[in-house]
């Protein structure tokens, strides 16, 4: 199948993914809607509807709403984070789910760096950040080398690494670091020069963070695509074998893309904590690396479509949050929601037809032109 064919059939498998889901959301509103009647029933779910995809960029009379905006944008920050961390260590093939656990590592070294390291100016900033992502890129060290030594699956053991990293973590705070004159488990407030600053004062919370999540998208899409590294790291993706028989070292691609995955998560960890809190006061997972994972399937495991896959899942879950305030419906249908994509985008069967129609319709037009090639040749 040709590059157009091939990007028609993409945009057009998830685009029917998408419709899908949000076809099962609107029947879970139905169903969940208020209302005695059918026509009550669906008047409730067009209000819900409105709220979830009208709302997030538009107040109720119609003007722009740029808080809502800007509260979107800044949700995009962990997501374009974790989507990276997630694109990098799919594309070699390596189901490491450990983005999970690593943007809760990252957040909770940052935070001890922005809080106890006295750095003058915004180096304690730039320090706190690489030294969250440099600890979770050394976590990340634990699955890869088992994974690339011993065989042992990536999968399960990240999985189960996201839960030991919660309840260490959780374990220090109660334990040792919590400042016991507040009645939540909270940290200490962070130093005032380690916080990153806002983009626009309108209490969203939107950091230049965002700007450095769209720097870290160029370069993954640079490194994936324009360097060595990068192109052994896709190629052990899509055939193992040959890369070996190449000569490239396997198990040092398998190792290097968890690291950096693992460095990209902390690093998201650790700009959005200091980009939106003063204490570091999470208990449980944040859930930005499952939203990652979606956000990696719905940009095709291509670094350069992750801001566009992270605004659309940012966007969803702004106007779920706006819907289950106004028009009481649960928010939770965000993770219906993300299910159902995942689903259809895993399925390799899901418009296998259309595809096969694409794949001969694209040898066809390859034999037309040899044809035409080969009757010019024979005119001359």
């Amino acid at each position: 199948m040709n590059k157009k064919n091939s990007t028609k059939f993409s945009l057009i498998r998830g685009a029917s993914a998408l419709g899908i889901a949000l076809l099962v959301a609107f029947l879970l509103i139905f169903f969940s809607a208020q209302g005695a009647t059918f026509s009550e029933k669906i008047a409730s779910s067009i209000k819900a509807l409105r709220e979830m995809l009208i709302s997030p960029l538009f107040k109720k009379n119609g003007n722009f709403s740029m808080k809502n905006f800007s509260d979107v944008l800044a949700g995009m920050i962990p997501i374009m984070f974790t989507g990276l961390a997630t694109c990098i260590m799919f594309g070699a093939n390596q189901f490491n789910l450990g983005a999970e656990g690593g943007i809760m590592l990252g957040a909770f070294v940052t935070a001890l760096v922005a809080i106890y390291v006295p750095l003058p100016g915004p180096l304690l900033m730039v320090a706190a950040v690489l030294t969250g992502a440099a600890a979770v890129g050394i976590v990340m060290l634990i699955p890869a080398v088992l994974k690339a030594k011993l065989g042992v699956s990536e999968m399960v053991n990240s999985l189960m690494l996201n839960y030991v990293i919660m309840y260490f973590l959780n374990y220090l705070m109660n334990s040792y670091l919590a400042d016991t004159s507040k009645g939540n488990t909270q940290t200490f407030p962070f130093r005032e020069n380690a916080q990153i600053p806002q983009m626009i004062e309108n209490g969203s919370r939107l950091s230049w963070g965002f700007v450095v999540g769209i720097i870290m998208v160029i370069l993954c899409w640079i490194f994936m695509y324009r360097t060595r590294w990068g192109y052994g790291i896709r190629m052990t993706g899509i055939n193992q074998p040959f890369v070996m028989y190449s000569g490239m070292n396997v198990p040092l691609i398998v190792i290097l893309c968890q690291v950096i995955g693992g460095f990209l998560a902390g690093m998201g960890g650790g700009i959005e904590m200091l980009g939106r809190y003063n204490v570091y006061n999470w208990s449980a997972l944040p859930g930005y690396g499952w939203t990652g994972i979606t956000v990696a399937i719905l940009a095709g495991n291509n670094p350069i479509y992750v801001p566009l896959a992270a605004f659309f899942m940012s966007y969803l879950t702004k106007g779920c949050t706006l819907m289950s305030t106004n028009a009481n419906v649960p928010s939770q249908l965000i993770s219906i929601i993300q299910a159902v994509i995942f689903i259809f985008f895993a399925a390799q069967q899901f418009l296998s037809g259309y595809r096969q129609k694409l794949v001969v319709k694209s040898a066809r037009e390859e034999l037309a032109q040899k044809a035409l090639s080969a009757g010019e040749r024979s005119e001359k």
